[in-house]
């Protein structure tokens, strides 16, 4: 299926302030592996293949490891593979994920978030959540996919 809308070429101006709070995060000082993990977490939710393949890629590129990429999705019973902070913001990125099925964000939760993160790094966490649920609904909404690569136009030709 190919894109519906070129997006970026529609509206510019809003891409490119979209782009601005990727900077500002860029900066913020949340390691960018933290932020790439939630990115990844978060796109899953969504079904965003767009976000899934560069988030993974990125993660990859950076030097994280392969076993830790395939347990995103099952990171409660993946012991020992995520720190305590990275769980942390992995439940808070789900619950703001999800926070239109739920209508809350449980007090443990964010308990548990905030005595891994400080005031200022919980606001910027809780922005790199909202701006990749944005960039998901974005790519979604007007059916942006990966492009398949050598190996993914082979298997889906068989």
């Amino acid at each position: 299926m190919s894109a519906r809308l070129d997006y970026a070429a529609v509206a510019p101006g809003a891409i490119k302030a979209q782009y601005g709070v990727h900077t500002y995060l860029e900066g913020c000082g949340l390691s960018m592996t933290l932020q790439e993990l939630i990115f990844l977490r978060v796109s899953q939710i969504n079904g965003c293949a767009y976000c899934l393949d560069m988030h993974a890629k990125a993660l990859r590129k950076d030097g994280e490891g392969q076993q830790r990429l395939d347990a995103v999705a099952g990171w409660r019973e993946a012991h020992g593979l995520f720190s305590a902070r990275e769980r942390a913001a992995l439940a808070w990125a789900e619950a703001l994920t999800l926070v239109a099925d739920t209508r809350q964000v449980p007090d443990a939760i964010y308990d548990e978030v905030k005595a891994q993160f400080g005031d200022r790094e919980l606001v910027d966490l809780t922005l790199a959540i909202c701006s990749i649920n944005s960039w998901n609904r974005l790519a979604v909404g007007f059916a942006r996919g990966p492009e398949p690569d050598e190996q993914s136009r082979k298997a889906a030709a068989a």
